[in-house]
């Protein structure tokens, strides 16, 4: 096995964070940037796009002729996957499950996707989670889905 001359976690971390600060300062473009002293809604993003990219690039010069020290890590499949799944279920049922059915289900399902939390906990914080949510979102910003949807015969 050949041994690489960077080290491969900085340095696709660095492109990440290069890639992510250089699109939001291209975006921040298309707004007025201002000066200093009168700033536009622009200057901020560019500020730190900017910042972010520069932060990528330390990084990435980091990794640099630092061979790997580890073997790479196993994909943690069960966690993508669940995760990945319970956005897709939010978004489609939050219309027909309504909002507290969906935050509890999606909590549940999203704290299962660790191998380290058990179904105890996982509904611990699914059920503190969906009352939290519920106060915050709904009762308290007023947003406008109901507790529970036209799916469920309650």
């Amino acid at each position: 096995m050949a041994v690489s001359k960077f080290e491969t976690k900085d340095l696709v971390s660095g492109c990440i964070f290069v890639a992510a600060g250089a699109y939001f300062a291209l975006e921040s473009l298309t707004y007025e940037i201002g000066t200093a002293f009168r700033m536009g809604p622009g200057f901020m993003p560019l500020m730190l796009g900017t910042a972010l990219s520069l932060l990528g690039l330390a990084i990435a010069a980091n990794g640099w002729n630092k061979p790997d020290s580890e073997e790479a890590p196993v994909w943690p499949w069960r966690g993508l996957i669940l995760i990945i799944g319970v956005i897709v279920f939010f978004g489609a049922t939050i219309r027909g499950l309504g909002f507290v059915p969906v935050v509890l289900v999606s909590s549940f399902v999203a704290a299962m996707s660790s191998r380290l939390n058990s179904p105890v906990f996982a509904a611990m914080l699914a059920v503190t989670l969906t009352v939290m949510c519920t106060l915050i979102f709904v009762v308290g910003l007023g947003m406008s889905v109901p507790w529970f949807g036209p799916w469920l015969p309650l």
